[in-house]
């Protein structure tokens, strides 16, 4: 992780080692690499918004199976399917939106895709998008769009700097608008939005 203002790390170690003995920095790093990615493998890392940066958010988690969600019936195989279908159609995407055709002025089209959830808290939203990354074998960036001082400027820079594989979920997304009403259950209504990146 890097100071975003500055490009620098957050913090440095340094190492000194007489000259016969460098091949000891690259045992020592080629252990740090393997423990690192044995900490991740298999788990879903689920990151929060710190600042101008995306930081993981404790330990990284067992991934959920899908089948341990209970929704209505079709809905998980639908989305599911879905989102293969949208990954496998990379190309399409990244060649409309690198070559134009001379007669148009319209940009490329953007590669993304949103998915709103909603229904009242406890409903399985949030624990099925844990599910569908780790189904994905993608990690999770979860931002919640009630937090004091997200300008629009801020929201641009931290979707322009998402980790690759990532699930974005946007929580709350019915603060961001006035209208937000008191739903029939108890508690506000609440809406979950996700965003392939």
């Amino acid at each position: 992780m890097v100071d975003l203002k500055k490009g620098s790390p957050w913090e440095s170690v340094v190492l000194t080692t007489l000259s016969r003995d460098r091949g000891v920095f690259n045992q020592l790093l080629n252990e740090a690499k393997q423990m690192a990615v044995d900490l991740q493998e298999g788990k879903t890392v689920v990151y929060t918004c710190w600042g101008l940066e995306w930081r993981p958010f404790g330990q990284p988690r067992r991934k959920r199976p899908l089948n341990s969600v209970v929704l209505d019936h079709g809905i998980k195989e639908r989305i599911l399917a879905d989102v293969k279908t949208f990954l496998a159609a990379s190309n399409y995407y990244y060649d409309r939106g690198t070559t134009q055709s001379p007669h148009s002025d319209l940009p490329g089209i953007p590669y993304r895709r949103g998915y709103l959830l909603h229904g009242p808290p406890g409903s399985g939203k949030t624990s099925f998008i844990q599910a569908l990354a780790g189904e994905l074998d993608y990690n999770l960036c979860i931002l919640n769009l009630s937090e004091r001082g997200l300008t629009d400027d801020r929201l641009h820079l931290i979707f322009s700097i998402i980790p690759e594989r990532c699930i974005m979920v946007l929580e709350d997304v019915d603060t961001a608008f006035s209208g937000r009403e008191q739903s029939n259950e108890k508690g506000y209504s609440s809406l979950l939005e996700l965003r392939l990146s």
